[in-house]
């Protein structure tokens, strides 16, 4: 039974989400300029009975892929998963983190969801509002995030990709062949851009190393580093 305190601060969270709804912009990119592209990356622990976040932002070259900065931030989380609020658990963060930064990057890429999110406001979108850049949502697995949400399969080959489509035939993201004989990625717009320019963005980050694109899956590996450090 949720208390009031609790049935309140949802509220005040589904305020948020609503207000910003209304300001996802959907547009072309231009990318000509493109210079630093992160990637963001939250992982928990706990310490007795506190829990804990390590967040890690790697900022690298748009056109080399090479490594430009790295920063990290572990703090205390004291809000409670909610499913549909994950944002509100990981975007101070990914905030205190991103006051590291010495150049900013961009565009975030982040380990998550964009707008596919039942109230389109994945970390990717939520985040965007905060950080005034375009994001993009790169996530390794498929939640349904609503009822009757379905895509096909992408082909076999590197670049394939089907529409992940609502029962209202919104097109909410993409699952993305990034390499050939792997599970699909899946890719939603943060904000300030276009499915295609986010899918021709995570095609560009893509290594043999991984089906992950590099800016993400170098965070990944930091704050699995920053977790067993802790």
């Amino acid at each position: 039974m949720e208390s009031e305190k609790q049935i309140g601060i949802k509220a005040d969270w589904l305020q948020e989400q609503k207000y910003f709804q209304n300001q996802i912009c959907q547009k072309l990119l231009d990318r000509s300029n493109l210079r630093y592209i992160a990637g963001v990356d939250v992982a928990y622990t706990k310490l007795g009975n506190q829990e804990y976040g390590c967040c890690s932002i790697i900022i690298i070259d748009y056109n080399t892929l090479s490594i430009v900065q790295k920063v990290n931030y572990t703090g205390k989380v004291d809000v409670a998963y909610q499913p549909g609020f994950l944002s509100f658990r990981e975007l101070p963060l990914v905030l205190e983190t991103a006051k590291q930064i010495e150049s900013m990057p961009d565009i975030f890429v982040f380990d998550g969801n964009g707008i596919l999110h039942p109230k389109r406001m994945g970390i990717a979108t939520h985040a965007s509002f905060y950080l005034n850049k375009p994001c993009i949502g790169v996530a390794k697995n498929f939640f349904r995030t609503e009822e009757n949400l379905h895509f096909d399969m992408p082909n076999n080959y590197v670049g394939a990709s089907t529409n992940i489509i609502s029962n209202t035939n919104e097109i909410l993201g993409i699952a993305l062949r990034t390499r050939q004989n792997c599970k699909p990625v899946f890719v939603s717009v943060g904000n300030y851009m276009c499915i295609e320019d986010a899918k021709n963005i995570i095609m560009h980050c893509i290594s043999k190393e991984s089906r992950i694109p590099i800016p993400t899956r170098l965070a990944d590996i930091e704050t699995h580093k920053l977790r067993k450090n802790f």
